[in-house]
């Protein structure tokens, strides 16, 4: 039975992240589309302050505008990263996938993060931007995503379980930081219905050839 109720908390986490992500509504003047490494000094900048002061990042040295380039590039092979931008302030928040983990079995599964410009909280950027992004984790075949929080975080946690993410473990003490030992929360959210045999995971160049993926989304729209 606890099997069987574990299976039934991850079924119901999906419907509710398939009808929150299609429900979600865009924040007031605020745009998405696929970051660029033009994006870079933008992204790096909204990064920094969660480095330097905070334990949101386990980094403690901000990476500059050419580092968040080549992390741009490298997710880009994979899957998407995703800016929110409005006219006034320009980039103002992002999201993106990454592997879970490098061994083959694990390649239907990813992580995703997501950063919010300071001043631009409560806006709902956060939500769209998963919003935009879980559909095209879906049309990629990818499975599940997983989310780590650094505790406590009822912000980030509070944001990850409306969209149907399921917590899953902790992994006490795992980082020092700013003079303290800090715990890891781990949550799940399944993206869609597991098939007995599953069919490798598209590249994102090769998922953005579908008709179903939305053209302001793509890296060349």
């Amino acid at each position: 039975m606890r099997g069987a109720n574990r299976n039934d908390a991850r079924l119901r986490g999906w419907v509710l992240a398939k009808s929150r992500d299609n429900a979600a509504s865009m924040a007031a003047g605020v745009g998405i589309r696929m970051a660029a490494v033009d994006d870079a000094a933008a992204i790096a900048a909204i990064y920094r302050p969660y480095v330097t002061d905070a334990v949101t990042s386990f980094e403690t040295t901000p990476p500059g505008a050419t580092e968040m380039a080549s992390r741009i590039e490298a997710v880009l092979a994979l899957a998407p990263w995703l800016v929110a931008f409005d006219g006034a302030s320009g980039v103002i928040g992002y999201a993106y996938a990454s592997r879970h983990a490098e061994r083959a079995a694990y390649r239907w599964s990813v992580d995703t993060t997501v950063y919010v410009q300071q001043g631009h909280h409560r806006r709902g950027v956060g939500r769209a931007l998963y919003g935009a992004l879980f559909p095209l984790l879906r049309l990629q075949r990818f499975y599940v995503a997983h989310a780590g929080i650094t505790l406590p975080n009822g912000a980030s946690v509070g944001l990850h379980e409306s969209l149907g993410f399921l917590p899953v473990g902790v992994y006490p003490a795992v980082g020092w930081k700013f003079g303290a030992w800090r715990d890891v929360g781990w949550w799940q959210l399944p993206l869609q219905e597991r098939p007995e045999t599953p069919a490798p995971p598209l590249s994102l160049a090769e998922a953005q050839e579908l008709p179903s993926w939305p053209a302001a989304l793509r890296t060349n729209g």
